[in-house]
């Protein structure tokens, strides 16, 4: 049968000319670069059908590779109603889940025994912890979740403890604590996640009768979601393709957007080096979105650099125009966005199809109680409610001892929160202690303090809180704890981002207490002036408790989903509004004045777009409070990259600013307001060079700026003493 006559057989019918182009493509090495909505899983599950159908190969020929379980499941099933074939011979899976495959075949080849077991991630911290203890080493000193951090990313950089040097101590003292837990793993006859990749590619490079084996029996290897891959699974991939296999990379450059976990952009680029592909196979026929928002998002991602290139089109005509909408605060913002959900809910949109994405995981606070208050019920995807965080249930049960002291179920959920050296071993004798006089475990810690510095210190700091309970406002006093407990800084001193973030949400929970009004809680009729201050307290506690347990939409309710951009990625909505678009909030702070990671924020804008159908809503705070300040917002610089035919402003429209950036809102009024400076401002320093003002407020006499220097860091500086250049 010719080829052409494959195009009217079912299995190919419905493909349009690119997707037709890369399913029945030649047997030889193929990178397919897939836009958002291009209809990807079905090009990949298709070309494995053809070639299974054209008898170019055998199930047991066929290597398919996918990020998550969920992605292999789904595609299996889609095979098995394509093709008439048994699957069992066909590797299909995760990489970790192929790779356990394998060892647990060539157990023997990779010095496992035959019943090794997995470590998962639990598990794998369980083992650091028990480790450090054994080795005497405090937590304190080595962070667990930051030497698991450490120990997984060597391993996915294919690094062994041995093949690691460094100068500074602590680092030694990393790499020496991951030899130890090497030797551990393989005397118990266990191994991690990451092992399972590293050993897999271990034992095939170094066994070339092995590696030729599998080399002549995956004659097709396919690979889903490729711009993901890190620098093992890239080398894993083309060591077992490197046999002439034709390897099929799937996979959009313009949506790589975990660098943090390792991904490498480039490794899409590279393998069209190294396998002699001339050009990708581009799909920018999308299914999902109107026309205006795939414009905007081709305007924006247009923007990077180093891409290979594609343009997104629709054949559903250009649709609504993208809405904007500047908020005066962020309380106004998500009482904006609270309002259009409604609006579109009476217009019959039900509330799981529309979207609420924000940069950071701490923006959701204001926008969960701003649902709560609406009675709007809302999921979290992905993850927790930000009173369900275990950094804000420790800090909320920091405040639940300052104004009851034997609430025994606050103090040991934070007595070594954050370590200070009071183990298991001692938590017990203070239990024993409260069982045998009687008391509380708190009144059992006082009791026991004079024998144990490190107990009489955690019963200061509670006694400390306890006093400052009674005369201190909520917000001083939420502030207060957050930093003497050492909260704040035990997070902000991780290594692993995710775990820096946590100090987000702790900034987040001041602002809380800052703009909760006790006397609107019930039972707040009566209370005295001399009790008002810890009754505030209660007040405040009593509704996080509530804000924890309602609302919550159960698992078939209709809700509005809530999520981070990362979380959002591969999913698709009616309606999807973009909060918190302020140059140093999306994209972060962190971000500026760092080219590649501009780039990668870009990147994330370009998903945050192609996720809506329909409806596309841009919205910013033109003042947050962030870490304490009261900061001035200026519109994203990715607001200003779309062209201003394709937005409506339900707000008044913003001054254009150079290169199609937004000018700031009330510049004069922000300017006098900091003393000339303002978010956004660009100065010069004459030791940290050029900087972005990220906030500015007035000090006395002078103005507290704080100001982001790209590799220098971000320095907060008083203008009095400070000489910054305005270049602006």
């Amino acid at each position: 049968m010719f080829e052409e006559d494959f195009a009217q057989t079912p299995l190919l019918s419905g493909l349009n000319p690119e997707q037709l182009a890369a399913v029945t493509y030649p047997a030889e090495p193929l990178l397919i670069l897939a836009g958002a909505g291009s209809g990807k899983t079905r090009v990949l599950t298709t070309r494995i059908a053809w070639l299974l159908h054209t008898a170019q190969a055998q199930p047991h020929n066929v290597l398919a590779v996918t990020f998550t379980n969920k992605a292999a499941k789904e595609m299996r099933t889609r095979l098995g109603a394509m093709v008439s074939h048994s699957l069992r011979r066909m590797w299909l899976g995760t990489f970790h889940g192929l790779c356990h495959r394998f060892l647990r075949i060539h157990h023997r080849e990779a010095d496992l025994p035959p019943s090794f077991q997995v470590l998962d991630s639990a598990d794998q911290l369980a083992l650091i912890k028990r480790l450090l203890k054994q080795a005497g080493i405090s937590e304190e000193a080595v962070v667990p979740r930051v030497l698991q951090g450490f120990i997984n990313a060597q391993k996915e950089n294919g690094l062994r403890a041995a093949d690691l040097d460094a100068p500074d101590p602590h680092t030694k003292r990393l790499i020496a604590c991951y030899a130890d837990y090497e030797q551990t793993c393989r005397r118990e006859g266990t191994a991690d996640f990451a092992e399972l990749l590293l050993r897999a590619y271990e034992v095939l490079n170094a066994r070339p009768e092995l590696l030729a084996h599998y080399q002549s029996r995956f004659t097709h290897i396919l690979v889903d979601e490729f711009q993901d891959t890190n620098a093992l699974q890239y080398r894993w991939l083309t060591l077992l393709a490197g046999g002439g296999a034709a390897l099929c990379a799937v996979g959009d450059d313009d949506q790589s957007i975990y660098r943090f976990r390792g991904a490498r952009v480039g490794n899409m680029a590279d393998l069209m080096t190294a396998f002699g592909i001339d050009a990708p196979v581009k799909l920018e026929q999308n299914y999902r979105s109107a026309g205006n928002i795939l414009a905007a998002a081709n305007a924006v991602i247009a923007r990077n650099r180093k891409r290979l290139g594609k343009n997104l089109r629709t054949g559903a005509g250009a649709g609504e125009p993208i809405r904007f909408y500047s908020a005066a605060d962020d309380a106004a913002e998500a009482r904006f966005i609270a309002g259009e959900i409604q609006a579109l809910r009476q217009e019959g949109l039900p509330l799981a199809h529309m979207a609420v994405l924000y940069r950071s995981n701490a923006q959701s606070r204001i926008l969960e109680q701003t649902l709560f208050a609406e009675r709007i019920p809302y999921r979290i995807y992905g993850g927790l409610r930000f009173y369900e965080r275990a950094e804000i249930k420790h800090a909320l049960a920091y405040l639940r001892l300052a104004v009851h002291r034997d609430d025994d179920h606050a103090l040991l959920r934070i007595i070594n929160m954050p370590p200070r050296g009071i183990g298991a071993r001692t938590v017990e004798q203070i239990q024993q202690q409260a069982q045998s006089a009687g008391v509380s475990l708190f009144a059992a810690a006082v009791q026991l303090a004079g024998a144990s510095a490190k107990i009489a210190a955690f019963v200061r700091l509670i006694h400390d809180l306890h006093e400052r309970a009674q005369v201190a406002d909520l917000a001083e006093l939420t502030a207060y704890t957050v930093a003497a407990s050492g909260l704040h800084d035990y997070f902000a001193k991780q290594k692993i981002p995710a775990e820096r973030e946590r100090t987000e949400n702790l900034d987040e929970l001041v602002n809380a207490a800052r703009f909760f009004r006790p006397e609107e809680a019930a039972g707040w009729d009566g209370v005295s002036a001399d009790t008002a201050g810890v009754a505030a307290v209660a007040a405040f506690l009593g509704h996080a408790a509530l804000e924890a347990g309602d609302n919550q939409a159960d698992g078939g309710q209709d809700a509005v989903q809530l999520m981070t951009v990362h979380a959002a990625k591969g999913l698709e909505f009616d309606a999807v509004f973009v909060s918190g678009l302020e140059e140093g909030r999306f994209p972060g702070e962190q971000s500026l004045g760092d080219a590649e990671a501009i780039e990668e924020e870009r990147r994330l804008m370009y998903v945050a777009l192609t996720r809506a159908k329909r409806r596309l809503y841009l919205s910013m705070a033109q003042q947050r409070m962030l870490h304490g300040m009261t900061r001035t917002g200026v519109p994203s610089r990715f607001v200003g990259e779309i062209p201003e035919n394709l937005l409506h402003f339900l707000s008044p429209k913003p001054a254009r600013r150079g290169a199609g950036h937004f000018d700031r809102f009330g510049a004069a009024q922000t300017a006098a307001a900091g003393g000339g400076f303002y978010a956004g401002l660009r100065v010069r320093h004459t030791k940290f060079g050029k900087g972005v003002v990220l906030a500015a407020r007035e000090a006395g006499g002078s103005v507290r700026v704080k100001v982001n220097f790209g590799s220098a860091g971000i320095k907060e500086l008083d203008t009095a003493f400070a000489r910054l250049e305005m270049e602006d």
